[in-house]
């Protein structure tokens, strides 16, 4: 399935230089890991408490969106490629996504034509996509990141989305179908995916 996710590798060589910067600083996986999920409730909690009254707030969605991908893609080099690996390491990394994510997405209930029902499905399967991933290799697989709509390709629709409202336009109500629905179908798609194709790397491997 295509999903921005599969741009990783060449935005990770865009990135380089800067996790070399920040070795040499001393900064670490898991404080990187920590001040992207801080800056993400932060945020989340600036917009969802201030709903309809600052909605020229919500411009900084997409800029967040993308520092955060950065983010996500600097302190992934850093345990890997620095010797930084670590067993909390690796709990701060898909907590932090799966509350991040939801901190996010929780302030567009507020935003007409969403709603609680259609964000609620969004936050609750975005959680369980993340979870089929993980649970990759603990059936001896790798860490899934199947898509479609994997955690790259929301951060895009809803930065899409927060550059939207904080112009101040109205989102149309036919948005309500093209998100409201088919983003969770699709993360459902995503969920089925992850699944399957962990379950075959493990067949296949038993095969050799």
């Amino acid at each position: 399935m295509i999903s921005i996710y599969q741009l990783k590798p060449a935005f990770q060589n865009l990135l380089r230089p800067l996790v070399r910067t920040l070795v040499a600083c001393g900064v670490s996986a898991n404080a990187v890991t920590l001040f992207a999920g801080a800056v993400s409730l932060l945020l989340g909690g600036v917009l969802y408490f201030t709903g309809e009254e600052a909605r020229r707030l919500f411009l900084l969605v997409p800029i967040w969106m993308f520092l955060r991908m950065a983010l996500n893609a600097v302190d992934g080099m850093l345990a890997r490629e620095f010797g930084q690996k670590t067993p909390l390491g690796a709990y701060l990394n898909e907590l932090s996504d799966v509350v991040s994510d939801a901190a996010l997405y929780l302030p567009f209930v507020f935003v007409r034509p969403f709603g609680w029902p259609a964000i609620g499905a969004i936050i609750v399967l975005s959680a369980v996509s993340e979870m089929a991933g993980a649970l990759g290799p603990m059936i001896g697989a790798p860490r899934r990141y199947d898509g479609p709509m994997g955690k790259s390709d929301r951060a895009f629709v809803f930065g899409a989305l927060g550059l939207w409202v904080g112009l101040g336009h109205a989102l149309p109500h036919w948005v309500f179908w093209g998100v409201g629905i088919a983003v969770p179908l699709s993360i459902m798609l995503n969920i089925i995916n992850r699944i399957r194709s962990g379950v075959a790397a493990v067949s296949k491997d038993k095969i050799k």
